[in-house]
């Protein structure tokens, strides 16, 4: 259970807090939170995983083979008499675009590419290379990056060769920076700046010789005893080696090194060392905690940048069961419609003025 309350600093009935005391207190609570949330994230991913694969997957694949169906009633229609040009060419349209989009989200399909090549202009292969290219001469000329003369095939191949050009140039601005730095005598902030990270890590430092003369195993003649302090001199270690001031506050609770009031006396200049190294930490934790959502959203292939809490990941697993089986019923009514012909021109009116909406260029 955490110690994080306990070393809260209490109003003091003499005044108010100080600064880096109110402070101090400030970062500690929100890094109780951000601990709970990294351990919400680690607890329920498995269990979103093994909802994921139950629920939604059987669903996934229903709907695939559904959508399936529907391209290929769609084909079947646009091979049958009684369609005006305009009605032709919407099929047409609609097949293409459905199929590139399920193609692009799901990978290789050889049928699904297949439609697509009978009633495209430009086949799929070739179609995707040209974006590429496009896509490459535009990044180019934005980012100011070479991203070579040789042909690239693919958007990952894109992507990589656009990481890796972004990693150089960061490199070299960063060799740059220093090579200035260097040259410039250090002004009067930035040698207290330095000073103060020094102080801050001289702060961990101490507490960690604390600690380690308290919990040095060899000093232990009782066997149990020995086993225990050596279990939570691993764990002093590895609070050190991270730089985790907080945990090593916990243990000195824990072992009884310090009380309550230890850090409600320390002196402003002692907790703004300490508040130095804790506002790293939270930064750390913000970033693990973006990490863990952005590797969720990834295996998932959920959009990019989705936002979830993750102690209600099963929200999102109803509203994608329910957007789903909505979507699996459109497309049933859908084939069913498309045995009247009367209902299946005035959808296809319908469509083609979405299409014209979203700035498709069709031909009526």
């Amino acid at each position: 259970m955490s110690r994080l309350p306990t070393l809260q600093i209490p109003a003091a009935k003499a005044g108010p807090l100080g600064p880096q005391q109110k402070r101090f207190n400030t970062l500690i609570r929100q890094i109780e939170q951000a601990r709970g949330t990294l351990a919400a994230w680690k607890e329920n991913v498995p269990l979103y995983r093994q909802a994921h694969q139950h629920v939604l997957v059987p669903l996934q694949q229903e709907l695939q083979a559904a959508f399936r169906q529907w391209l290929s009633a769609l084909d079947i229609l646009v091979d049958q008499k009684g369609w005006s040009k305009a009605e032709r060419s919407t099929l047409r349209e609609l097949i293409c675009d459905s199929a590139q989009n399920m193609l692009l989200a799901r990978g290789e399909d050889a049928g699904i590419k297949a439609l697509y090549d009978k009633h495209a202009d430009v086949d799929f292969d070739t179609e995707q290379r040209e974006m590429t290219l496009v896509m490459k001469a535009l990044a180019e000329e934005v980012t100011g990056l070479d991203l070579g003369d040789d042909e690239i095939h693919s958007d990952d191949v894109l992507f990589e060769r656009m990481r890796e050009g972004f990693t150089k140039q960061s490199a070299a601005q960063e060799a740059r920076r220093q090579a200035r730095a260097a040259r410039k005598t250090k002004t009067a902030a930035q040698q207290r700046r330095e000073a103060e990270a020094q102080q801050a890590t001289q702060s961990v430092r101490e507490i960690y010789r604390k600690l380690a003369s308290s919990l040095h195993p060899d000093r232990e003649t009782d066997e149990r005893e020995r086993a225990a302090k050596t279990q939570l001199m691993q764990q002093v270690n590895q609070a050190y080696a991270a730089g985790d001031l907080l945990a090593l506050l916990e243990l000195q609770l824990r072992i009884e090194q310090i009380d309550a009031s230890h850090v409600a006396t320390a002196s402003e200049s002692r907790l703004k060392h300490y508040n130095k190294v804790l506002a790293e930490q939270l930064e750390e934790l913000k970033t693990e905690i973006q990490d863990a959502g952005i590797g969720w959203s990834v295996e998932f292939n959920l959009p990019p940048f989705t936002q979830a809490d993750p102690r209600r990941l099963g929200e999102v697993i109803e509203q994608m069961k329910r957007a789903w089986r909505a979507e699996l019923a459109q497309l049933q009514k859908d084939l069913r419609m498309f045995a009247d012909a009367a209902a299946t021109k005035r959808w296809l009116k319908q469509q083609r003025q979405r299409l014209a909406r979203n700035g498709y260029d069709l031909p009526f």
